[in-house]
């Protein structure tokens, strides 16, 4: 009997999201990422090839105490990407959930990225 390799699942879903989500100056693009400790986010911009503003729960502002890659740390993490990009004067980014299904820690990140004024 195989096993499944959730890991080799994930990403090929990624790569098919990845050819339909593309990153604009205008409209970048707000990807996420879940470790086992740690939910990470950062936007890019697909057309220059940078990265504009990332967040992570490794980070001293958001590493205080136990590391869990739960809700509660996705809303933090939402919020902080939400308030970097409005600093930046981009108010708009898509969306990539990075091959995970959009529910639980994905959807908590993004709703609290659009409670902080973004538009996905």
């Amino acid at each position: 009997m195989a096993t499944i390799n959730r890991k080799v699942i994930r990403g090929r879903i990624h790569n098919r999201i990845r050819r339909k989500v593309s990153g604009t100056a205008e409209r970048p693009r707000l990807c996420v990422y879940f470790s086992g400790k740690h939910v990470y986010a950062q936007v890019v911009d697909d057309e220059a090839g940078k990265t504009l503003v990332s967040a992570g729960t490794t980070e001293k502002e958001l590493s205080k105490g136990k590391h869990a890659a739960n809700r509660a740390t996705a809303e933090k993490v939402g919020k902080l990407i939400a308030e970097r990009l409005l600093a930046k004067n981009i108010d708009k980014a898509v969306f990539d959930r990075g091959g995970f299904l959009y529910h639980g820690k994905v959807k908590a990140l993004a709703d609290a990225a659009r409670e902080g004024g973004l538009k996905l």
